[in-house]
């Protein structure tokens, strides 16, 4: 079989080619999901990433794609962030051929291991496993029907404009980039990341600026997606909690709901409830066609399960980040 590399940027004919590989595994392994919008697919083929560079393989039926980081603290690894066959030709020898190409490119450009997230359960899985990947920290993925708040009080709360339901504390939202004040507290805030369950995961966790905050929002925005952040404020300016909303696709049914954060001098005051609440309410008046936010979680990760349960999430599908190691 024939693997070839991707043109940068892909022309048309390639990203189409890409997205109905894409649509037709995700139909088959995911019927759940919406399928990749047009816009969606050539905005992340089209448009660098932040952390790193891609290099993009297509075979006949298949496609795989490789985030090499480039960020100075985990240049030794990678993201595996597509490795798909066409469901009807599955067990030919294809993915495995593309997982071949891959591990050339890593070992080529020094890397000693590289990471992937993996739905439990079915094929991707056992493929995996197949090729040398273990599960390093078990995840699960949650949904909420951003239709169903739960009374009217808390529709109230959530509220772009409503007060604050813990005292002390403002709510800020902001559609796309954090403003220019506030991104260095947001950035400090995020430090706060830096004790989320990581498992064995061989990443180094960087020092976040606001120019990275900056970069990575800019980002999500070029692709074509939606973002607003929603942070809980104290009167002296430091942000005590905040989360990230991202669509990618502003006119599709499905958010990610990225980072949610809470500093931790500021916990076990409901301000991660908080602030979700208010970005459900935000993402209700700012995007009618939204239907579902979904958000990933990993199990050990106890406080973000018992907010997210109170917020009306649902389990969707067990997921796992998987690891392999590399050698020559």
């Amino acid at each position: 079989m024939t693997i070839t590399l991707l043109s940068e940027p892909p022309t048309d004919a390639e990203a189409q080619a890409w997205r109905e590989v894409l649509t037709a595994s995700r139909a088959a392994d995911l019927p759940q999901l919406p399928a990749p919008s047009p816009g969606e697919v050539a905005g992340r083929l089209r448009v660098p990433p932040a952390r790193g560079r891609s290099v993009r393989w297509a075979s006949e039926n298949g496609i795989a794609s490789l985030l090499l980081f480039t960020d100075g603290s985990n240049d030794h690894t990678a993201f595996l962030d597509e490795l798909t066959v066409r469901p009807d030709a599955r067990r030919r020898g294809e993915g495995t051929a593309l997982w071949r190409r891959v591990r050339e490119e890593l070992l080529a450009q020094g890397r000693t291991s590289v990471s992937m997230e993996v739905d439990l359960g079915g094929a991707g899985q056992a493929f995996a496993e197949s090729v040398g990947f273990e599960n390093v920290l078990p995840m699960a993925w949650y949904v909420q029907d951003v239709r169903d708040l739960q009374d009217v009080r808390e529709a109230r709360e959530s509220r772009e404009d409503a007060a604050s339901p813990v005292p002390g504390y403002e709510l800020l939202c902001w559609p796309g980039l954090v403003p220019d004040d506030w991104a260095p507290a947001v950035a400090v805030a995020h430090g706060a990341m830096d004790d989320a369950p990581s498992g064995d995961l061989d990443q180094r966790v960087q020092t976040w600026t606001a120019e990275r905050l900056h970069a990575a929002h800019r980002l999500i925005l070029a692709r074509g997606g939606a973002l607003t952040t929603v942070a809980a404020v104290t009167p002296d300016g430091e942000v005590a909690a905040y989360t990230e909303l991202v669509l990618p696709d502003p006119a599709g049914p499905r958010a990610l709901q990225y980072d949610t954060v809470v500093v931790p001098g500021h916990r076990g005051r409901g301000l991660g409830l908080a602030v979700k609440r208010r970005m459900l309410g935000a993402a209700r008046t700012r995007h009618p066609s939204l239907r579902h936010i979904a958000t990933s979680v990993a199990d050990e990760n106890t406080p973000m399960l018992a907010v997210n349960a109170a917020l009306g999430y649902r389990r969707e599908r067990a997921v796992g980040y998987f690891q392999a190691q590399l050698k020559g």
